[in-house]
């Protein structure tokens, strides 16, 4: 598709589109060998080879970030070598590649997070011990606050009604919400193992900013630019408190 060069150029991050502009009155743009000087100039960027500054200009490939909601029994990579279900089979139809950040377990489900955007993926790589996730745990029997998390009991508007109507009775399982960083998340089931309550059944109902509402099982929703400024604003809260808590440890050595 045709566009203007100087915003051909500044999506290629080679200059901002107003130097782009003096880049192209200057003669510095070169359009399949051809010095460009008049700023309505068009071009396609996949079939016409454009320089600008003696640099060749390279389209860039569009930024994508999805939020998949992952069935159980389906593991959170792209290629499994043991043959099983991966994210790949609910991407049937994208063609842009992208890859999940972050982990869920194979026999959990929930949100995860895809995206080609290599600078935000490594921001939520780096914040993602400390990245609030809320999840649904389905355990056996009764439970109270353990090991300082609040464990909210919930209903889930696909219960059966059997299992409300027994409600109280020895053996009955619960659902519980939690909200809690990754590594808190481990370290509860353990905690819920030993004390003989196992997690049957666990979904990630809310990561970061995103909550699975309105998003069914095995499908995905491309995110908009606003969507991802909110998850950019909280891994910035999140990474400033870590900076600061890090400076308060070095000055009390």
């Amino acid at each position: 598709m045709q566009e203007r060069l100087q915003k051909i150029i500044a999506r290629a991050g080679i200059a901002s589109r107003r130097h782009a502009e003096k880049l192209i009155l200057s003669g510095q743009v070169r359009v399949n060998g051809r010095v460009v000087t008049e700023l309505g100039t068009k071009a396609d960027p996949a079939t016409d080879r454009i320089e600008a500054a003696g640099r060749v200009v390279r389209e860039e490939e569009r930024k994508v970030w999805l939020l998949l909601n992952k069935p159980p029994g389906v593991v959170s990579t792209l290629a499994d070598p043991e043959g099983r279900r991966t994210l790949r089979h609910c991407l049937r139809g994208f063609r842009a590649r992208v890859y999940p950040v972050g982990r869920l377990d194979y026999a959990a489900s929930g949100l995860v997070f895809l995206t080609n955007d290599g600078d935000l993926a490594d921001e939520m790589l780096r914040a993602w011990d400390h990245l609030p996730q809320t999840y649904f745990f389905k355990v056996k029997g009764r439970l109270a606050t353990r090991g300082g998390i609040s464990l909210k009991p919930v209903r889930l508007p696909d219960a059966s009604r059997s299992a409300r109507s027994n409600r109280g009775k020895r053996g009955t399982n619960f659902w519980y919400e939690a909200t809690l960083h990754d590594s808190r998340r481990d370290a509860l089931r353990k905690l819920l193992f030993a004390e003989e309550h196992p997690v049957e059944k666990m979904k990630r109902v809310a990561l970061g900013p995103f909550t699975v509402e309105g998003l069914p099982e095995g499908l995905y929703r491309e995110l908009s630019e606003r969507e991802v400024e909110a998850l950019r604003r909280i891994l910035k809260k999140e990474d400033n408190a870590e900076a600061r808590s890090a400076q308060r440890d070095a000055e009390k050595r």
